[in-house]
């Protein structure tokens, strides 16, 4: 039985309820139009918080929802059962999204035990704020609720955060598993049913999400191989897998192998510390990755110093989120482990996590390059709450960190064509233009050639955005964008510009004259004619993002111009 329930339309929150095993429901919170999924990327379907009720002679509830669901979700959570009979609430991980109402159930069903690794208890009895009962479990851990439902327990740390665990219901053979295996991707399907609908957003889920704890992904699966048949993955975002289940598992194990081979690796040790500490990481990680660098996020709080060993021995660049001063003295020793095992010639950055008390970033930075580190990007101080622009100057800083790591691969490839064939391909010429975008705080602009008019009905254009631009960020389904046209003879100064080196979080339109369009993208004032775009799909390529987009409006500011036209020498670099 599935039962829909909503505010107005136009706010598109509404809750499905399912049958998914015995004694077994889901209650799904649909959130149709999210667009943004905190700093780290774009939705181009929205998403879902998945919460479970499991029922044999006891009664487990398996996470909660998003608070902008609190009525809706306990309204169907009290029409289900009566929360006094609950006796477990099991915490899969205490992100707000999945933990966001426990303090609300706790307060209808005060009775409940709070199941979960001591970590996410640690974490809950700062936002909770009452008291509760606990039972704190780890990998190999059960609980028995009668009636065949034992559940369970797997460690399943860095996926995404540190306090992450598995549960697997013996009885029915669910392995409920929070972020892992799951996707933003809203729809009333309760099952990955149409595996072709739902392929682009499960890639774009694990690149930034799991993909920085490969790892961690590899011993998650080791873990949940020794578990007896599962049939049913049930994610705590989008569809439950059913149907595509081994494959879908399969696919996270293989590109966890390729990054765990990679030939270049970023080791980030942060504190997810105020609320933003690992917010913070995920966006200059998110930065790095854009380069082709794989990432591996590490918990500072958390990690054995044999791990920091062997994993900072192994890593191109070392990349440090700076602890508050006050923090327990694994924190410390896990530093000064950092500090033995660097070598000459790594990268690395520095970061802090957003407190007045953190570690001062000046002396450890005149440590690591006393040892010939190479530092990738200028430490990031935080003087106030981190804000969208904040994000963006961390992916950005994480960004010229990879770029300085692969420059020895780029100038390999440069050499890399035929001569002949380089030069040839280097005669494909194309106009000059300047790419321009605001969303929120965010702003970035970049100098592009390889834009082409697409299709006629609608009003269509492709560009070519290298996935390491900073721009590409400001540039996913359902963005805005302006499209500036420069002009023969009147161009060379907005091309310098624009093709200087910004420093991160630059301000890339300081000194030139601009006005706004209406989609709020800078529209530049020399430019000969612009338009104003969405973005309606994108297509991977190896290096570089295919944006096909929608013209929506366009003004030519000198009739009888031309369009500045960029002839290269050679075809494999710009």
């Amino acid at each position: 039985m599935v039962a829909l329930a909503g505010r107005p339309t136009q706010t598109r929150l509404t809750i499905e309820t399912a049958a998914i095993a015995q004694d077994t429901t889901t209650i799904r919170s649909l959130d149709w139009d999210r667009d943004r999924f905190d700093i780290e990327f774009a939705l181009q379907n929205g998403t879902t918080y998945n919460s479970f009720l499991i029922r044999g002679e006891k009664v487990a509830l398996v996470d909660t929802s998003h608070e902008k669901f609190r009525q809706l979700y306990l309204d169907t959570l009290t029409g289900l059962i009566d929360p006094k009979t609950i006796d477990y609430i099991v915490i899969s991980h205490t992100e707000p999204d999945h933990s966001g109402l426990v303090a609300d159930v706790l307060k209808l069903a005060p009775q409940a035990v709070v199941v979960g690794a001591k970590v996410a208890i640690q974490f809950l009895e700062g936002f909770v704020h009452q008291p509760f009962e606990r039972q704190l479990v780890k990998s190999g851990d059960r609980l028995d609720l009668g009636n065949g439902h034992e559940l369970e327990f797997v460690s399943a740390p860095n996926l995404h955060w540190p306090d992450t665990i598995f549960t697997y219901d013996h009885k029915t053979g669910v392995l409920y598993t929070c972020d892992a295996f799951g996707m933003h991707y809203c729809d009333d399907c309760t099952y990955d049913e149409n595996l072709e609908l739902l392929d682009a957003d499960f890639r774009i889920y694990y690149e930034c999400l799991m993909g920085p704890n490969a790892r961690s992904v590899l011993s998650a699966i080791k873990r949940i191989k020794e578990l007896p048949p599962i049939h049913l993955i049930a994610t705590g975002h989008g569809p439950l897998l059913q149907h595509h289940r081994e494959e879908l598992v399969g696919r996270y194990q293989e590109w966890s192998q390729a990054k765990a081979k990679a030939e270049k690796t970023v080791a980030l040790f942060y504190v997810p510390e105020y609320g933003v500490g690992d917010r913070l990481a995920q966006a200059v990680a998110e930065g790095i990755q854009k380069t082709g660098v794989v990432v591996e996020l590490v918990d500072l709080s958390l990690v054995e110093p044999s791990e920091v060993r062997e994993l900072v021995d192994i890593a191109t660049g070392v990349v440090l989120g700076m602890p508050p001063q006050s923090k327990s003295a694994e924190v410390q020793a896990a530093l000064s482990t950092i500090l033995a095992t660097v070598h000459e010639k790594q990268v690395f950055g520095l970061f802090e996590s957003g407190g007045g008390d953190d570690e001062s970033v000046y002396p450890l930075r005149n440590r690591f390059q006393e040892l010939g580190l190479v530092e990738g990007f200028s430490p990031i101080l935080l003087k106030e709450t981190p804000t969208e622009t904040t994000y963006q100057l961390c992916q950005e800083a994480g960004t010229d960190l990879g770029q300085l790591m692969t420059r020895d691969r780029a100038i390999k490839q440069m050499k890399s064509l035929d001569n002949d064939l380089d030069k040839a391909l280097g005669r494909l010429s194309g106009g000059l233009y300047i790419i321009t975008a605001r969303k929120g705080e965010a702003s970035s602009a970049m100098l592009a050639s390889w834009v082409s008019q697409a299709s006629l009905k609608p009003l269509g254009i492709t560009i070519a955005v290298a996935k390491d631009r900073a721009i590409e960020s400001l540039m996913h389904v359902g963005d805005h964008f302006v499209l500036n046209v420069l002009e023969e003879g009147n161009y060379q100064h907005l091309m310098k510009h624009f093709l200087k080196r910004f420093a991160p979080g630059a301000d890339r339109f300081a000194g030139v004259k601009t006005y706004a369009a209406s989609n709020g993208s800078p529209i530049l004032a020399d430019a000969l004619a612009y338009l104003e775009c969405e973005v309606i799909s994108r297509i991977e390529t190896a290096d570089h993002w295919l944006v096909y987009s929608q013209v929506e409006v366009g003004r030519v500011s000198k009739a009888d111009s031309l369009t500045a036209v960029h002839h290269r020498k050679v075809g494999n670099h710009y």
